[in-house]
């Protein structure tokens, strides 16, 4: 009887479940995790412009766009974030980048449409009807088909009651779910690590009471999100760590065999350091008191116990050596200070744009270094041929998202009030010399041991000082050695060196540099030089140049070694680190910019004769650009886009600047029909210039000064090696050289370049014999014309030796008096060139020979010898 009566009933259910299933589209695979794309809505428009202030960079979209077509993205975050999700579901549809849809473990409801909401609650109630379960994305392989249809999504890797629930209850991983995942199709899953700066500031070692209520920079809460995007959004960027393809992940054998939660836990930790690491690198590591440092260093065991040793070595009260040691950390120590490193980024930003004409950036090196620096401090050693050199690399690293690094300094520039500044900045200084300081060199290396093993970046100058001739100058070694050696002592897992190139147009301090190399003396850093530095604002000095090497990694530089460095003889360290002081200054060569005012410079000093027509100046310009191109140079970006306006604008420059003029006669000609002289005076300035770019030309002034003391229009290759090998060895002081590329290799790959520009024709019968042409002779004494100021320097030291009577001189008393020779020759004409009179090239002559066993007058056969062979080659260069 009962029958009847539930019929109407079922009836009436299955209506109702025919109506969810309508509503439903016969599916269940609704829930709040994924976040359809807005299109012309008021939530699209609203986010757009919430987010609109957020920065983030082309070259971190390139991360994803060069993930293959095809490939699954996940985005992973650090911290579980609504913001940062909504910020990727937005971003990156105007990018046109895979847009994030789907969240794990995650809830977005105030942004879904009504429609989708009254489904998904919808989906949600029957689930619990039907099933008297709650639904679950996990258990019916949604994520999976999300992700196969979306092709993108997002995930947190650590969130409140994550593990709790992870290991406690047994819920699924969504690294696991992916891992799973992966094995069961083709497609490969890439996870891309995105985190999310609220600025730059590093994180400090006690929170502040902002950081306390607010959450810090780093972790802000909600509430000091809004406020930052809202009234400083500059503050705020994105920046994607590099990508991690799950499928060759698994393949990597040490993953192969293990379960898959292993895998997850692996997994899990790979990219936590990852983005810990990337974050490092930008926000630098957690900053210390100056009281923390100090006490960290001073007390340390291997200090203590050096202390204690020397106290009793010179017989004193230890707490007597404690307070020198307190205090020489006083004087070195840097006060790195992020409210400092703020505002004077904001001056060199206004410096670089009152007096260059901007600064052209190798991005794509600089991108390599950034990435490189997740693995170990950064070692930054730039040339120097500036004071500025330091703000400019501190400031483009700043610029683009990297901690400044500290500064290793002269003790001259600590003066009152830049040395506060500076140190502020990251500038920590040292003495010119250690000599004599046993506890002060202790301290110093404390010191270096402690930042490398806190995470600092070091930026030093191999160079020691100031470049003043244009050239990079031979390497000192000293903090070298005390890096290494840190290393050694387990400072840091890997140290990694880079090469950096910093060049100019024209420089700050020419007449300064000028002044000295002509013998004047040097003028010390002080408070009045800074007053007058004024005048410079009012001029405009063209581009700046900065190029990165790639980074050279310690701990790959000594898997290369027999020996590992804990065990290596002392004399082996001292020629690992010399090979490596050189590896160094060529990699900064090899970073050279030739730039339009050095391929001028050099054209103007190398023409033999005292006026030149245009055509001339014309074509040993073009034989340079053409060389230089030829070796793969890096040429300024004026020379690529535009080399005949680049030239011109440089040499209007030098007439506008008086270094050069046009000849007597030719005064009010047009600049294509006067000839020009070079001002004698200022020919040790375009001496400067000429030498920005000279390391590219000093293997063809080599060939080219073996090939004209053959003095035959025929040669053979193999003829000119030994007087190439000459060459190394006699300008060792001036240049550096690769020594894993013997002479044959530099020889053989000129010759192709002269070939190329038509200076030489191979022979068509005799094997590696070549001919000079008629125009090929002309050019190759522009080459060799490189060498000639060294020649006559190099004459000037031995006319001094010959006159030398074993007076008991110091060096500085010998350089003063080889100037006055060299200055009197020039006046009697028994030399030409007035920048051969340099107390450098005098200095480096003196070393050569005096290592050659030529000291004085007594070495008569020896100094014979060079005389004649110098004015060879300077009898072969004359007009």
């Amino acid at each position: 009887m009962n029958n009847p009566k539930k019929h109407p009933i079922s009836s009436f259910g299955l209506k109702i479940n025919n109506w969810i299933d309508r509503l439903l589209n016969h599916s269940h695979d609704h829930y709040f995790c994924f976040l359809p794309s807005p299109t012309g809505t008021f939530s699209a428009f609203f986010l757009d412009r919430l987010f609109s202030g957020v920065f983030m960079g082309g070259e971190q979209a390139d991360i994803v766009k060069n993930i293959p077509d095809g490939a699954i993205i996940v985005y992973t975050t650090k911290y579980k974030s609504r913001f940062e999700f909504l910020f990727s579901h937005t971003r990156y549809r105007q990018l046109r980048l895979p847009v994030p849809q789907l969240a794990f473990d995650s809830s977005i409801l105030f942004w879904q449409p009504l429609s989708r909401i009254f489904r998904i609650c919808l989906a949600y109630l029957d689930e619990l009807v039907q099933r008297h379960r709650i639904l679950d994305p996990y258990r019916g392989d949604y994520y999976l088909r999300a992700l196969l249809t979306s092709g993108c999504g997002s995930l947190s890797l650590v969130e409140k009651k994550g593990f709790y629930r992870r290991f406690v209850k047994e819920k699924t991983d969504p690294l696991g779910y992916l891992i799973e995942m992966q094995k069961k199709i083709d497609r490969p899953i890439y996870l891309v690590p995105q985190l999310m700066f609220f600025g730059k500031k590093p994180l400090p070692a006690v929170p502040s009471l902002v950081d306390t209520f607010f959450g810090s920079s780093q972790r802000p809460g909600r509430l000091r999100k809004i406020v930052t995007l809202i009234r400083y959004p500059g503050k705020i960027f994105v920046e994607l760590s590099q990508p991690i393809n799950l499928q060759q992940w698994l393949s990597q054998s040490v993953h192969t065999d293990k379960t898959i939660d292993y895998q997850a836990l692996q997994l899990r930790h790979q990219l936590l350091l990852q983005n810990n690491r990337h974050r490092q690198s930008i926000t630098g590591p957690i900053l210390k008191s100056n009281e923390e440092l100090k006490e960290s260093i001073l007390t340390s065991d291997r200090m203590g116990t050096f202390i204690k040793k020397h106290a009793e070595s010179r017989q004193e009260p230890i707490y007597k050596i404690r307070k020198k040691a307190d205090g020489y950390l006083d004087e070195i120590a840097a006060r790195y200070s992020p409210a400092v490193i703020r505002i004077m980024s904001s001056v060199v930003g206004w410096i670089i744009n009152s007096m260059f004409d901007g600064a052209v950036i190798d991005k794509a090196g600089l991108a390599k270094v950034k990435a490189m620096s997740m693995k170990g401090p950064l070692v930054l050693i730039p040339c120097h041929k500036s004071h500025i050199d330091y703000l400019i690399l501190s400031y483009v690293l700043y610029q683009n998202n990297m901690p400044c690094p500290h500064i290793a300094a002269g003790k001259n520039l600590s003066f009152w009030p830049l040395g506060p500044i500076f140190r502020g900045g990251g500038a920590f200084f040292l003495r010119r010399t250690f000599k004599g300081a046993v506890l002060y060199s202790r301290v110093f290396s404390a010191y270096i041991h402690k930042l490398l093993e806190e995470g600092f970046h070091i930026e030093l100058f191999i160079e020691g000082g100031r470049s003043r001739t244009g050239k990079l100058l031979m390497p000192k070694l000293g903090l070298i050695s005390i890096l290494l050696d840190a290393y050694r002592n387990g400072a840091c897992e890997d140290m990694l060196f880079v090469p950096v190139y910093i060049g100019y147009d024209r420089i700050i301090e020419e007449h300064a540099y000028v002044h000295e190399v002509e013998g004047g003396k040097k003028e010390d850093e002080n408070l009045s030089q800074v007053i007058r530095a004024r005048r410079f604002l009012k001029k405009r000095y063209g581009k700046i140049y900065i190029n990165f090497h790639d980074p050279i990694s310690t701990r790959d530089l000594m898997a290369d070694e027999p020996v590992a460095l804990d065990r290596m003889a002392q004399k082996d360290i001292n020629a690992l680190c010399r090979n490596l002081g050189w590896r160094i200054i060529n990699a900064i060569d090899q970073q050279t910019v030739v730039t339009p005012h050095g391929l001028v410079a050099a054209a103007f000093l190398n023409i033999s004769k005292p006026r030149f027509s245009q055509e001339e100046l014309m074509e040993a310009v073009n034989a340079y650009l053409a060389f230089a191109t030829s070796q793969n140079a890096k040429l300024a970006d004026t020379i690529i886009l535009n080399p005949d306006g680049a030239i011109e604008y440089a040499i209007d420059r030098y007439l506008s600047r008086k270094l050069i003029e046009k000849a007597p006669g030719d005064k009010d000609l047009s600049e294509d029909q006067a000839d020009y002289t070079v001002n004698s005076a200022k020919r040790s300035l375009l001496e400067f210039y000429k030498n920005n770019c000279i390391s590219y030309f000093v293997p063809a002034a080599f060939t080219a000064m073996a090939i004209l003391k053959k003095d035959a229009f025929q040669f053979n290759a193999s003829d000119l090696h030994v007087e190439y090998h000459f060459f190394q060895d006699f300008f060792k002081y001036e240049f550096a050289f690769d020594l894993d590329r013997p002479p044959v290799q530099y020889v053989r790959k000129t010759i192709k370049s002269f070939i190329d520009d038509a200076m030489l024709m191979p022979h068509p019968t005799i094997p590696d014999s070549y001919q000079i042409t008629s125009s090929g002779y002309r050019k190759l004494k522009l080459f060799a014309a490189f060498l000639k100021p060294y020649f006559q320097s190099y004459k000037v030291v031995l006319h001094f030796l010959r006159a030398n009577r074993k007076e008991n001189l110091d060096t500085k008393d010998k350089l003063k008096k080889i100037q006055g020779i060299g200055l009197q020759m020039v006046k009697n004409k028994e030399i030409d060139l007035i920048e051969s009179v340099s107390k450098i090239n005098y200095a480096n002559g003196l070393n050569y020979f005096s290592t050659n066993g030529i000291k004085n007058h007594d070495q008569e056969a020896a100094i014979s010898h060079f005389e004649t062979l110098i004015q060879t080659y300077l009898n072969l260069l004359s007009p």
